[in-house]
């Protein structure tokens, strides 16, 4: 089991310096907005993936008006303790340790500590572009394999390189073309790799998260999910061979899995065009568990879940079912923020839960 014994932040977002103790295995979050419950949950991702999960850029995170900043932890894992430490130093030079140790590449650390956040914005997932169920299954996988996340580097690498071939081909009026076959056998391979990694995950994924949807909401709604590639039905070498003409007068890469996506319908339609709000977020919350439950059978201990706000726009019954199944139904560490303190009492002291109350 993986669990967060201590965290101390200076210069992080709204913090000047903080430390918080964790005594329990459930910890709920309260304040008013702005009184930076989301922050202390983002510090924890922070330091499971040494990046933040709301902010692209470091410099946004460091405190207003402030240089630098630091955020350490002691986590307990398989019975021992680890320390982590993240410095931002005030020339912008990012620092990360484990247990004394630098780490030469951050990609090292993934996977480690894992953690799964919830989050109100993650509605995207369901409602947004093919990009935001792309990252799902990335996240995820790159936590599982080591190799995944390479592959994803190095595809991203050759595409980006691909893409100003094509562009520099049109420009110029001439076509290099023996460097664009060499281009499209090393995307192809690394491709093929990754589209054979999420289909396997894929398979695993689904079933998970129509179980978790069925167990919050209390009925299947007609929901269907599958994983559309244009790698089901060629390979990726095949495919761009075949449409290397059309991606020359388009000047980028059309095919290939940067444009996977994950379909998901209720009564075969478009599940995001007809979902009420409830059933988005109950499906956002099954996704996000089936993530929880995969990492764990991975990994081979609990992921630390983060439910930030997660309260919103849920009706009693499906509240209480996703409070049950992550607190009493689940042996990780959880933490949760809400807004009001006391309907976060009631609805944890409703079943029969432990735990730890900080008010910020």
């Amino acid at each position: 089991m993986l669990s967060l014994k201590k965290i101390s932040v200076v210069q992080f977002k709204n913090y000047e310096q903080k430390q918080w103790l964790f005594n329990q295995r459930i910890t709920a979050i309260c304040g008013p907005n702005g009184s930076g419950k989301t922050n202390l949950l983002d510090a924890i991702y922070y330091l499971c993936f040494t990046k933040s999960y709301f902010s692209r850029q470091d410099a946004q995170i460091v405190q207003q008006g402030k240089s630098g900043l630091r955020v350490d932890a002691i986590f307990d894992k398989d019975e021992k303790e680890h320390e982590l430490v993240c410095i931002i130093r005030e020339n912008n030079r990012k620092e990360f340790w484990a247990d004394g140790e630098e780490y030469k590449k951050f990609s090292e650390h993934i996977g480690k500590f894992t953690c799964v956040m919830i989050a109100p914005d993650d509605v995207e997932l369901i409602t947004g572009n093919s990009e935001e169920r792309r990252k799902f299954i990335d996240t995820i996988l790159s936590q599982c394999n080591a190799d995944y996340l390479h592959w994803l580097i190095d595809y991203n690498k050759i595409l980006q390189q691909r893409n100003s071939l094509l562009k520099a081909s049109a420009e110029n009026n001439r076509l290099d073309e023996s460097l664009l076959d060499t281009m499209d056998e090393q995307l192809s391979e690394k491709g093929q790799l990754i589209f054979t990694a999420r289909k396997q995950f894929t398979e695993e994924l689904i079933p998970a998260a129509i179980q978790s949807y069925q167990s919050i909401a209390q009925k299947d709604d007609g929901i269907n999910i599958n994983y559309d590639s244009q790698l089901l039905k060629n390979n990726l070498l095949e495919l761009l061979q075949i449409n290397r003409q059309r991606d020359l007068y388009l000047q980028r890469t059309g095919f290939g899995i940067h444009k996977d996506d994950i379909e998901i319908l209720m009564n075969q339609q478009s599940f995001k065009t007809i979902a009420s709000q409830g059933q988005r977020k109950s499906l956002l919350f099954a996704l996000k568990l089936a993530e929880f439950e995969i990492l764990k059978k991975q990994k081979g201990f609990t992921p630390i879940l983060l439910l930030d706000d997660v309260f919103e726009k849920l009706d009693a019954e499906r509240m209480h079912n996703l409070l049950h199944k992550v607190c009493m139904e689940e042996s990780g560490q959880v933490f949760i923020t809400d807004t009001h303190a006391e309907r976060m009492e009631k609805q944890l002291k409703a079943i029969g839960a432990e735990f730890q109350l900080i008010e910020l």
